[in-house]
Formats: C-alpha cells, sequence, structure tokens
C-alpha cells in the first residue's frame, strides 16, 4: 500500500511559448507519517530515439510532510533547445513528473507534449530552419499516464517480496 497517493495535478500555464517555464500545481496525500522528505524530478523527454536527450528539469525535496492532503506547485524552466535535435523540436513529446521516497521511485506521471507553430502557414508549411520564438508548446493534460511502483516504505534497503511490481492507469481529471 502506497503511503502517498497523487489526488490531482493542475498544468498550469497552458499553452505557453515553448521557451517558458513548466508549471504544474500537485496535490497528494499523505497517509502515514514519513521520516523523510520526498524527491520531486521533472523530466522533458528530448527525443523518442535516444536517451540521451532527455533532460531534469528540476530535481526538489518536499518536507516534512504532514499527514493528510498537501499541495504545491511545481515549476521548472523549459529545456535547453539548444541540446536538442532540431528535428524533434515539433510534434509531440513527453514531460514525466517522478516522486521518490528514499531514493525509490513509487509514481510516475507522464503527459505527452504538442509542440508546434502558432500561425498556421508556418504548420502547413513549416521552414528549414525551425523558428523557436514562433513554436507554442500544449501539453495535453486529460490523459496523463500515470504509473504507480511498489515500494517498501519502512525500510527500502531491505528486499521486499512485491517491489518493482507496477499498475498503471489514466488518472482522471
Amino acid at each position: 500500500m502506497s503511503l502517498v497517493n497523487i489526488l490531482n495535478i493542475n498544468v498550469l500555464d497552458n499553452p505557453s511559448s515553448i521557451t517558458s517555464p513548466l508549471q504544474f500545481e500537485i496535490t497528494f496525500e499523505c497517509n502515514a507519517e514519513l521520516e523523510d522528505d520526498l524527491e520531486w524530478r521533472m523530466i522533458y523527454v528530448g527525443s523518442a530515439e535516444s536517451q540521451e536527450y532527455d533532460q531534469v528539469l528540476d530535481s526538489i525535496m518536499v518536507g516534512p510532510i504532514p499527514v493528510g492532503v498537501n499541495k504545491f506547485v511545481f515549476s521548472a524552466g523549459p529545456p535547453k533547445l539548444e541540446l536538442l535535435p532540431q528535428n524533434d523540436l515539433l510534434e509531440v513529446t513527453v514531460v514525466l513528473l517522478s516522486c521518490l521516497y528514499r531514493d525509490k521511485e513509487f509514481v510516475r506521471v507522464g503527459y505527452y507534449v504538442n509542440n508546434e507553430y502558432v500561425d498556421e502557414a508556418l504548420r502547413d508549411a513549416p521552414p528549414e530552419q525551425v523558428q523557436i520564438d514562433k513554436l507554442q508548446r500544449n501539453i495535453l493534460s486529460d490523459k496523463p499516464k500515470v504509473t504507480r511502483y511498489t515500494i517498501n516504505w519502512s525500510n527500502p534497503q531491505q528486499s521486499d517480496p512485491v517491489a518493482g511490481q507496477t499498475d498503471q492507469d489514466m488518472m482522471v481529471q
């Protein structure tokens, strides 16, 4: 049983410029006292072809966590676009929110992200060189992919017979 459950995630300032910060308002419930903080990571998948282009946009420690419902805004700067393949700047990619307790990931929420030109003429006939200042990022917030991992909350170093099992579903908002 997970001691922390995500209740809701709101994507803020969406859609926005591709160079704007990414912001998520996260509401979660803590069902028991935790001895340590939670680590939250925001990861931008830079290319479907290779993980080498993935960028950790931010990693924060949140705590101490009181029992009950908690809420915070997780904000991070945009990915470093100059490090991404030019042909992957347009179209669909993914942003991941991951939460860990004692270095063990117990939940990951993935959102599809559509990067496209605001101007219809540029969408219909994109220039050879991507014009970053004309791109808009739209995080498809209505159907996130949620993956839960079973961890041992009391002693993460101890082997847990069900550790590593996953449960995937779509979060309804």
